[in-house]
Formats: structure tokens, sequence, C-alpha cells
């Protein structure tokens, strides 16, 4: 493969496993850690259009086959993870961290506590739309900067990525490297006390010390859990997957989590196939004990196994 000139870093035959929440996975043909923007930029319009190209994130919600991703994935780093935050909006790279993105907003007064609690990184969030206790993404994404496939720098308003649930429509190949939020003015001990609170919540019905790619599955109810009293469980993928007998059930190194069933976790030397085989495997049981059709939340992507 041809490769044009950068001033980050390009690494031939990457192990991708040590990227990925899950510890698993193959290599990319080539990675690629831009500088900057203009870096990536500069890539992405001299590189051969044939050449597929996989943004990638810090892995929270990925899993990579067993035989690795062709072409080059793309991973930004510290070019890619300023914060800022005024008169009521907070520009977030990237590569920043949901959970930093919300304790920095906090710190300037600003409400994003929605984010505390959610894995991963922004350019992830704006892809998936992600939320927790009713509050997404798209309740307060402003615009994005992104780089397209042939290295064009533009600004998408957040209208145009038509944001749903768990999904949104970046042109392919895309590389989000900024986005705007707006966001309310709060009190810092106020908004640091809702933050606390969520995270023992989630500690208290996650398995947040196990390896996992946090919710396998999209909640059936076409929405993210809420915390109130009256959100109800029924069409919740861990109930549809409790109530299937699958609390627990393992395959290989691969278990959906005793703790939240919704979790699938590498619990001992899973291979990517033992995780999405078992992941599978829940679909079709819980279709046949209830009807319901489970769509991936996690997104899975490469080859089952190395070619030769």
């Amino acid at each position: 493969m041809d490769l044009p000139e950068v001033r980050g870093r390009l690494t031939p035959d990457y192990d991708l496993s040590g990227l990925t929440w899950l510890r698993i996975g193959g290599p990319a043909e080539v990675l690629f850690q831009p500088a900057d923007v203009e870096d990536l930029a500069a890539f992405l319009g001299a590189l051969d259009p044939e050449v597929p190209v996989f943004p990638m994130g810090v892995g929270s919600n990925l899993i990579v086959r067993d035989g690795g991703i062709e072409g080059v994935v793309i991973r930004l780093g510290r070019g890619f993870n300023d914060i800022e935050c005024g008169d009521g909006r907070v520009l977030a790279g990237a590569a920043a961290l949901d959970a930093h993105v919300a304790r920095k907003a906090a710190q300037a007064g600003l409400d994003l506590t929605f984010l505390r609690t959610i894995p991963g990184a922004i350019g992830g969030a704006v892809r998936m739309n992600a939320g927790c206790y009713g509050t997404y993404v798209a309740d307060h994404l402003v615009e994005v900067e992104a780089v397209t496939r042939d290295g064009k720098i533009i600004t998408i308003p957040a209208a145009d990525l038509h944001l749903a649930y768990r999904s949104s429509d970046l042109p392919e190949g895309c590389v989000v490297t900024r986005a705007v939020f707006a966001a309310e003015s709060g009190d810092l001990d106020e908004l640091q006390a809702r933050m606390d609170e969520q995270m023992a919540k989630r500690d208290e019905s996650q398995p947040t010390k196990e390896r996992s790619a946090g919710s396998t599955f999209r909640n059936p109810a076409g929405h993210s859990s809420t915390g109130r009293a009256d959100d109800t469980h029924e069409l919740k993928a861990w109930k549809v997957i409790d109530d299937a007998g699958l609390r627990g059930h393992r395959l290989g190194g691969a278990q959906m989590s005793e703790k939240h069933p919704n979790f699938l976790l590498n619990a001992e030397d899973a291979s990517a196939e033992d995780l999405e085989t078992l992941g599978e495997f829940v679909r079709e049981r819980v279709f046949q004990h209830s009807g319901i059709q489970l769509e991936w939340e996690i997104r899975r992507v490469g080859k089952t196994r190395r070619a030769g």
C-alpha cells in the first residue's frame, strides 16, 4: 500500500487488541495517528480512494475481529483532545474522553453531566448519539468539525446528522475531529453531586471492573434508561436476556455478565469469535423466547480470521 507522507505516525501491522476495552482482535493493516487536523486532511486527500479507512476511538464499544482490519485505521490522540468552555458552549476534541468533558464543563459551571458515565470519547459519542438517563448527545450538540474521506475539513450542523437512538448519518469515511455542545449553566457543587450519584448508580448496577464494551445490545424500547421511577423494564435488553435464562451464560472465555446481563465480558482469554458467537447465540435465544430481535450496540469490524 502506497501511503502519503505524514507528520504523525504510521505503523504497519499494528496489534489492535491493546486498544480495545475487551482486549481482543487482530491487527490493523496500517494504524495512522495524525498530528493534527491538517495532517489528517492532507493524508486523506492524498490517500488512494480505494483504500478503506476506519476511524477508531478508544475502543470502548468495539469488537475487532480476530483477522484484523484491512486498510488504514485512524486513531486520534493528543492533537484532538482539547476542551474549551465558555458562553454556554463546550468545544471538545473528538479524542477527549466523555467523562473528562463532563468534569471540565462542570468546573466551568456548565451542565453536560450526562456524559460522565458514558465510556469512550467524544467522536464515538457523536457517531452513536450516546446517552443515558434520558439525555442524549442530540440534546446538546450544535455542530461538528470533520474531515471527509477526500480530505476536506468541513463543519456539519447537528441537524444534518439526523441523530437518532444510537445512530447518526455521518458521511462514509468521515472522521469527526471536534464537537460543539450547548450547555445550561449550573452550580459546580450540584453538578458534581449529580455526577457522583450517577457514578454510584452505575457501579452498583454494571460490571465496571470487568473487561466489557458497555451495553451489548440496543434497548428494544428504542431509548436509553431514564433512571426515573416510572421507567419500566419490559423492553430493556437486559430484561429480555434475563427472561431468556441467559444471565451469566458462557461460551469459551466469553460471558454475559451475572451483574448486568446486557454486558458481554471477556471473562477469560476470549477471542473475538467467542464474543461475537455468544452475542449471536443470545440474539437467537431471545428471539425464540420472546419474538424480540435484539440489535447490536457494540460495533463489530474486521475480518473473522487472518488471511493466509
